[in-house]
């Protein structure tokens, strides 16, 4: 059982894990107490479990695999996104609501960095990933759409909006390797840091208006180092 106070636990492990995704249970744990909360290693493991997360591998509850659906082999090894398009990564991570959770989809555009659709959920239904998905293929085509191996990814449902579009090849990451869905990561991270971790939203409703905003202002007004400090959309929509 999940109470209250474990809600609010887990969305600190949710931050400190976001920050030092190495760290595991102890170090979470110390963490934890340097910040005033009273809980021992067993509670943060039975925390960390359900929520999916473990040492080095930032893959949340959101990404279990299915073993009877199919995978891909992961394509990208020694590639690098050169055009926009060129590569979409997609990931699905939580968010806190009031004494619940939130689940964020998004389809990034690995080049530009810039969010191409996403969408939330209050449910892990796979419904809300194809919904975004959808919306993002009648915007442009990918050269690679590249995920993990998540039972949303490998669902019929995803792969035939994928597979409908022969020019788009399939890449899935290998099992615990976060490495491999990078840019994304650093989206979520990013996303959190500058704007879930700054709020607290109470109702779906407000996160969702609250991080409509916030994806709008990422698009097309945040710029990037990484870009030559140019925005996601200037660099997506310049070719």
């Amino acid at each position: 059982m999940v109470d209250a106070d474990d809600v609010r636990v887990m969305h600190v492990i949710d931050e400190i894990y976001n920050r030092a995704p190495f760290y595991g249970v102890r170090k979470v744990t110390w963490e934890l107490h340097t910040r005033g909360e009273i809980v021992n290693h067993k509670r943060v493991a039975r925390l960390m479990r359900i929520m999916g997360i473990q040492s080095i591998v930032p893959c949340p509850k959101t990404s279990q695999p299915h073993l009877q659906h199919p995978t891909y082999p992961y394509l990208l090894n020694g590639m690098v996104a050169d055009h926009p398009n060129h590569i979409w990564g997609v990931d699905i991570t939580y968010i806190r609501c009031g004494t619940t959770w939130l689940y964020l989809y998004a389809v990034l555009d690995w080049y530009s960095r810039f969010v191409i659709a996403w969408e939330l959920s209050d449910s892990l239904c796979v419904e809300f990933c194809v919904d975004a998905l959808s919306r993002a293929l009648t915007q442009a085509l990918p050269d690679l759409h590249n995920s993990d191996q998540g039972s949303h990814f490998t669902s019929n449902a995803y792969l035939d909006l994928l597979l409908a579009h022969p020019k788009v090849q399939i890449s899935m990451d290998g099992r615990g390797r976060c490495m491999d869905n990078i840019f994304t990561e650093w989206l979520w991270r990013t996303v959190k840091c500058e704007e879930v971790y700054l709020k607290d939203y109470q109702s779906p409703k407000e996160a969702r208006s609250s991080l409509t905003r916030y994806l709008d202002f990422y698009n097309h007004d945040r710029i990037h180092q990484s870009l030559k400090y140019h925005t996601p959309a200037a660099v997506y929509y310049k070719n």
